[in-house]
């Protein structure tokens, strides 16, 4: 059994009011499940009402929602317990999400735009994240650069990937 996690991490997606929900990010979630090299903790999906309510979204499984509704402020037991005593939590009514930064992207949403709050583990940097608190290592800043961060740099980036991928002898490398 293992007794350490990879980095937990808390991805929130938002989406237009035009977006199609096709399923292929769940099976993409599925696939990297499957090869470890995540493990979805927790999802919550919520929806910007045109009076400015969010309502939370069926597209999580049964007995997800919960772990994210906790840690967004709505407190001990999640949604599902907060739902007997407040009806207004109940998948398609409203309710408010307590934490100030997540109001605030609340505050961002247009009307009809759903949010995704994906938590999941890195399973693929359990060894990883061990030595280097092993080593006495902190991590001090992380986050996924955006398409517009890497656009000055992506030909140099996409010719690193080539080259690494190529290995010394110029023949196509990887796992």
């Amino acid at each position: 059994m293992t007794t350490e996690t990879g980095p937990v991490q808390l991805l929130t997606i938002a989406f237009g009011p035009d977006a199609k929900f096709e399923g292929r990010i769940i099976e993409e979630l599925d696939g990297l499940t499957a090869a470890g090299q995540i493990l979805v903790l927790d999802l919550l999906v919520v929806q910007k009402q045109p009076g400015g309510d969010l309502v939370s979204v069926g597209y999580q499984a049964e007995g997800m929602g919960d772990t994210v509704s906790a840690l967004l402020g709505l407190g001990p037991g999640g949604l599902r317990g907060a739902e007997a005593a407040f009806p207004s939590l109940a998948p398609g009514r409203a309710f408010g999400l307590g934490a100030d930064d997540v109001r605030q992207l609340a505050d961002s949403l247009d009307p009809g735009t759903t949010a995704a709050f994906l938590l999941l583990e890195h399973r693929w940097a359990r060894k990883l994240r061990h030595l280097v608190r092993e080593q006495g290592g902190v991590p001090v800043a992380e986050g996924f650069l955006t398409e517009e961060a890497v656009a000055p740099i992506a030909a140099e980036l996409l010719a690193a990937a080539t080259r690494l991928d190529e290995g010394p002898t110029g023949e196509r490398g990887g796992s």
